[in-house]
């Protein structure tokens, strides 16, 4: 999958450091497909014992391979639009120089469906979607990111639905239960409002270089509110289920970490350019310990269903 376009200018010819390398393949990202894959494991309902060798094999496809190749894609594509953005990053810098960026992509996409085809042909499903998500996000003809709707639609999928998919997949060798893949997606949906704010960091960038992210079509303001709306509705949906379930506490438990979102989101609204940063480490937080939640909810259901 070549690309046209010039090498930055401030490229030097030689070999990536090994932190330079590590640095391209943004290890901080890591947090939320393996964090997801965990819940995968943790709503399977299946027992752990014996089956670590796999589970620590997924959590490394999640995290280290899988969302590693995205950032490696991400940006190699994105290379232009970070030389105004973030300059000092690995490609614009001139620290991976070459088409080295290129080729570590294309390394690592390897190596993730190496790894996805030992784990059996569920996961290995679930991460070639993934990686052929990564690719169409950010690579030419389709590039998804030109539009944030379609675009924090991709992220969320790979970032929280199918690590959850995964995880719960290896744990029981088959699809997993409909209700985990209720849950799963209710959330993927919920992460298209969280890609939404990490979107104003680069307002900027993507107007000069023409990404139509959400905050850039809607305005900072109207963003913000409807990223807030689209973190809140999934969750109460999820609330709704587990209790139609019979899992009430667990939904009065996510319940009670949303009103603590919601009053984090009233702060971010009243200056949400400034604290989009601020709520993604914070409110996020609450996020993901809610999907934690609803994994031990479904896991009592599995079990129950046995």
């Amino acid at each position: 999958m070549a690309t046209s376009a010039s090498t930055p200018p401030a490229a030097s010819v030689g070999i990536p450091s090994p932190s330079t390398l590590v640095e391209l393949l943004k290890p901080i990202t890591w947090f939320a497909p393996m964090w997801a894959f965990a819940c995968g494991v943790v709503s399977s309902g299946m027992a752990a014992e014996g089956r670590w060798p796999l589970i620590v094999a997924g959590i490394v496809l999640a995290g280290p391979l899988v969302c590693a190749t995205s950032q490696a894609v991400n940006d190699w594509y994105d290379r232009h639009v970070d030389a105004i953005n973030e300059p000092h990053r690995p490609i614009p810098s001139g620290r991976m120089p070459g088409r080295w960026g290129f080729y570590v992509a294309l390394a690592w996409t390897v190596l993730s469906l190496a790894v996805a085809a030992a784990l059996g042909p569920w996961i290995l499903g679930a991460a070639l979607f993934g990686l052929i998500l990564a690719w169409i996000y950010s690579a030419p003809p389709l590039r998804l990111k030109r539009n944030g709707w379609w675009g924090n639609a991709a992220v969320g999928l790979c970032y929280e639905g199918l690590p959850w998919f995964t995880g719960a997949a290896v744990m029981a060798g088959a699809l997993p239960d409909h209700r985990i893949l209720i849950v799963a997606f209710l959330y993927s949906i919920g992460a298209h409002g969280i890609m939404t704010l990490n979107d104003f960091k680069s307002v900027e960038g993507d107007e000069r270089m023409g990404l139509r992210s959400l905050p850039v079509q809607l305005g900072t303001d109207r963003a913000a509110r409807l990223a807030c709306l689209v973190m809140t509705l999934p969750q109460l949906i999820v609330i709704l289920f587990l209790s139609f379930w019979d899992c009430v506490g667990h939904a009065a438990g996510i319940a009670a970490l949303l009103v603590a979102q919601l009053l984090l989101m009233s702060r971010l609204l009243k200056s949400p350019r400034e604290r989009a940063a601020w709520y993604n480490g914070t409110g996020t937080t609450l996020y993901v310990l809610g999907m934690l939640v609803a994994a031990f909810a479904l896991r009592a259901l599995v079990q129950g269903a046995a």
